[in-house]
Protein backbone atom coordinates (compact mmCIF):
# COMPACT_ATOMS: atom_id res chain seq x y z
CA UNK A 1 0.00 0.00 0.00
CA UNK A 2 1.48 3.34 -1.18
CA UNK A 3 1.86 5.77 2.35
CA UNK A 4 -0.17 9.12 2.03
CA UNK A 5 2.18 11.95 2.23
CA UNK A 6 1.94 14.66 4.83
CA UNK A 7 0.15 17.43 3.59
CA UNK A 8 1.26 20.88 4.94
CA UNK A 9 -0.79 21.79 7.25
CA UNK A 10 0.01 17.90 8.85
CA UNK A 11 3.66 19.02 8.69
CA UNK A 12 3.45 22.22 9.96
CA UNK A 13 1.46 20.05 12.56
CA UNK A 14 3.84 18.04 13.50
CA UNK A 15 6.74 21.04 13.69
CA UNK A 16 4.37 22.98 16.19
CA UNK A 17 4.20 20.26 18.18
CA UNK A 18 7.53 19.09 18.38
CA UNK A 19 8.61 22.55 19.13
CA UNK A 20 6.09 23.06 22.03
CA UNK A 21 7.34 20.15 23.85
CA UNK A 22 10.63 21.37 23.08
CA UNK A 23 10.13 24.39 24.79
CA UNK A 24 8.34 23.26 27.79
CA UNK A 25 11.26 20.83 28.40
CA UNK A 26 14.37 23.32 28.27
CA UNK A 27 12.24 26.07 29.32
CA UNK A 28 9.95 24.84 31.70
CA UNK A 29 6.95 26.26 30.74
CA UNK A 30 3.90 24.59 32.13
CA UNK A 31 1.35 26.28 30.25
CA UNK A 32 0.05 24.52 26.70
CA UNK A 33 -1.17 27.58 25.28
CA UNK A 34 2.10 29.56 25.74
CA UNK A 35 4.17 26.89 24.37
CA UNK A 36 1.86 26.74 21.16
CA UNK A 37 2.19 30.45 21.01
CA UNK A 38 5.90 30.39 21.41
CA UNK A 39 6.30 27.70 18.86
CA UNK A 40 4.29 29.01 16.40
CA UNK A 41 6.12 32.51 16.51
CA UNK A 42 9.87 30.63 16.42
CA UNK A 43 8.56 28.81 13.61
CA UNK A 44 7.18 31.59 11.52
CA UNK A 45 3.45 31.25 11.59
CA UNK A 46 1.88 33.43 14.81
CA UNK A 47 -1.51 33.90 13.26
CA UNK A 48 -1.68 29.82 12.31
CA UNK A 49 -5.02 28.48 13.51
CA UNK A 50 -3.74 24.48 13.13
CA UNK A 51 -2.55 24.18 16.32
CA UNK A 52 -1.84 20.33 18.03
CA UNK A 53 -3.73 19.64 21.31
CA UNK A 54 -2.50 19.42 24.38
CA UNK A 55 -2.24 15.72 24.25
CA UNK A 56 -0.26 15.65 21.23
CA UNK A 57 2.45 17.91 23.56
CA UNK A 58 2.24 15.68 26.04
CA UNK A 59 3.13 12.55 24.11
CA UNK A 60 5.70 14.54 22.13
CA UNK A 61 7.10 15.99 26.33
CA UNK A 62 7.14 12.33 27.13
CA UNK A 63 8.72 11.11 23.82
CA UNK A 64 11.55 13.94 23.81
CA UNK A 65 12.70 13.24 27.21
CA UNK A 66 12.93 9.60 26.57
CA UNK A 67 15.62 10.44 23.79
CA UNK A 68 17.37 13.46 25.12
CA UNK A 69 17.03 13.48 28.47
CA UNK A 70 18.96 9.92 29.16
CA UNK A 71 19.70 9.21 32.77
CA UNK A 72 20.42 12.54 33.82
CA UNK A 73 16.27 12.93 33.18
CA UNK A 74 15.63 9.75 35.19
CA UNK A 75 17.77 10.08 37.85
CA UNK A 76 16.28 13.72 38.44
CA UNK A 77 12.73 11.96 37.97
CA UNK A 78 13.25 9.43 40.72
CA UNK A 79 14.67 12.27 43.02
CA UNK A 80 11.11 14.46 42.54
CA UNK A 81 9.62 10.95 43.34
CA UNK A 82 11.48 10.38 46.35
CA UNK A 83 10.71 13.72 47.60
CA UNK A 84 7.08 13.53 46.78
CA UNK A 85 6.53 10.39 48.58
CA UNK A 86 8.38 11.80 51.95
CA UNK A 87 6.31 14.41 51.21
CA UNK A 88 3.04 12.54 50.98
CA UNK A 89 4.01 10.94 54.39
CA UNK A 90 4.68 14.26 56.00
CA UNK A 91 1.09 15.51 54.96
CA UNK A 92 -0.77 11.89 55.35
CA UNK A 93 -3.46 13.72 57.43
CA UNK A 94 -4.27 15.40 54.31
CA UNK A 95 -4.36 12.49 52.02
CA UNK A 96 -2.45 13.85 49.82
CA UNK A 97 -2.31 12.42 45.98
CA UNK A 98 0.36 13.40 43.11
CA UNK A 99 -0.58 14.16 40.17
CA UNK A 100 1.42 15.45 36.95
CA UNK A 101 4.58 15.31 35.52
CA UNK A 102 6.56 13.09 38.32
CA UNK A 103 3.58 10.79 38.09
CA UNK A 104 3.33 10.28 34.34
CA UNK A 105 6.91 10.42 34.42
CA UNK A 106 7.83 13.81 31.82
CA UNK A 107 8.71 15.44 34.68
CA UNK A 108 12.48 17.43 34.06
CA UNK A 109 14.68 19.49 35.61
CA UNK A 110 12.75 22.69 36.00
CA UNK A 111 9.68 20.25 37.24
CA UNK A 112 7.93 21.11 40.54
CA UNK A 113 5.99 17.97 42.61
CA UNK A 114 2.14 18.67 42.72
CA UNK A 115 -0.03 17.32 45.42
CA UNK A 116 -3.85 17.47 45.82
CA UNK A 117 -4.44 17.83 49.32
CA UNK A 118 -7.57 17.56 51.47
CA UNK A 119 -9.02 18.87 54.28
CA UNK A 120 -12.33 20.29 55.74
CA UNK A 121 -11.18 23.79 55.83
CA UNK A 122 -8.16 25.76 54.54
CA UNK A 123 -7.12 26.95 58.08
CA UNK A 124 -6.24 23.29 59.02
CA UNK A 125 -3.37 22.43 56.45
CA UNK A 126 -2.17 26.67 56.95
CA UNK A 127 -2.33 26.06 60.50
CA UNK A 128 -0.52 22.86 59.79
CA UNK A 129 2.14 24.46 57.94
CA UNK A 130 2.61 27.17 60.08
CA UNK A 131 3.16 24.94 63.41
CA UNK A 132 5.88 22.78 61.73
CA UNK A 133 8.00 26.43 60.49
CA UNK A 134 7.01 25.94 56.87
CA UNK A 135 7.32 29.27 54.95
CA UNK A 136 4.99 29.28 52.03
CA UNK A 137 3.28 31.16 49.02
CA UNK A 138 -0.70 31.15 48.76
CA UNK A 139 -1.71 31.20 45.27
CA UNK A 140 -5.25 30.00 43.33
CA UNK A 141 -5.60 27.25 40.28
CA UNK A 142 -8.53 26.93 38.13
CA UNK A 143 -9.69 23.40 37.82
CA UNK A 144 -12.80 22.23 35.52
CA UNK A 145 -15.24 19.57 36.55
CA UNK A 146 -17.10 18.59 33.98
CA UNK A 147 -18.76 21.75 32.55
CA UNK A 148 -17.88 23.74 36.04
CA UNK A 149 -15.22 25.24 37.14
CA UNK A 150 -13.97 26.56 40.20
CA UNK A 151 -10.69 27.93 41.80
CA UNK A 152 -9.39 26.22 44.53
CA UNK A 153 -6.07 27.60 46.78
CA UNK A 154 -2.60 26.41 46.01
CA UNK A 155 0.12 26.60 49.04
CA UNK A 156 3.63 26.89 47.52
CA UNK A 157 7.20 25.74 49.79
CA UNK A 158 10.40 24.84 48.76
CA UNK A 159 12.52 21.97 50.33
CA UNK A 160 16.12 22.27 49.41
CA UNK A 161 15.91 21.84 45.52
CA UNK A 162 12.91 20.73 45.15
CA UNK A 163 9.64 22.49 45.01
CA UNK A 164 6.12 21.31 46.23
CA UNK A 165 3.12 22.63 44.83
CA UNK A 166 -0.13 21.46 46.96
CA UNK A 167 -3.42 22.71 45.83
CA UNK A 168 -6.30 21.83 48.21
CA UNK A 169 -9.58 20.40 48.39
CA UNK A 170 -12.17 20.07 50.38
CA UNK A 171 -12.68 16.32 51.70
CA UNK A 172 -15.31 15.39 49.01
CA UNK A 173 -13.29 16.60 46.32
CA UNK A 174 -11.18 12.75 47.04
CA UNK A 175 -13.99 11.26 45.26
CA UNK A 176 -14.06 13.29 42.23
CA UNK A 177 -10.66 14.67 40.46
CA UNK A 178 -10.67 17.91 37.96
CA UNK A 179 -10.36 16.98 34.58
CA UNK A 180 -6.79 17.11 33.07
CA UNK A 181 -5.40 19.68 30.72
CA UNK A 182 -3.80 17.10 28.62
CA UNK A 183 -7.27 15.15 27.63
CA UNK A 184 -10.07 16.39 29.44
CA UNK A 185 -10.37 12.88 31.59
CA UNK A 186 -10.79 12.68 35.10
CA UNK A 187 -6.57 13.69 36.08
CA UNK A 188 -4.94 10.69 37.28
CA UNK A 189 -3.81 10.45 41.29
CA UNK A 190 -1.44 8.44 43.09
CA UNK A 191 -1.67 7.60 47.06
CA UNK A 192 0.95 6.59 48.94
CA UNK A 193 0.95 3.31 48.56
CA UNK A 194 0.57 3.61 44.59
CA UNK A 195 3.79 5.68 44.78
CA UNK A 196 5.67 3.31 46.39
CA UNK A 197 5.27 0.51 44.29
CA UNK A 198 6.15 2.77 41.28
CA UNK A 199 9.41 3.67 42.90
CA UNK A 200 10.01 0.03 43.75
CA UNK A 201 9.40 -1.13 40.06
CA UNK A 202 10.86 1.65 37.46
CA UNK A 203 9.89 0.96 34.46
CA UNK A 204 13.28 0.22 32.05
CA UNK A 205 14.47 2.58 29.97
CA UNK A 206 13.34 2.43 26.13
CA UNK A 207 15.99 1.01 23.48
CA UNK A 208 16.74 3.79 20.94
Amino acid sequence: MVKRQATRAERMRERLTQEAARIMVEQGVKDFQLAKRKAAGRLGAPDTRNLPQNREIQAAVVDYQRLFGGSAQRARLRALREAALEAMRFFSRFEPRLVGGVLDGSAGEFADVHLHVFADTPEELVLFLVENDIPFDIDERRFRFGETYVFQPVYRFAAGDVRFDLTLFDRRGLRQAPNSQVDGQAMRRAGIAELERLLANPPEPEAL
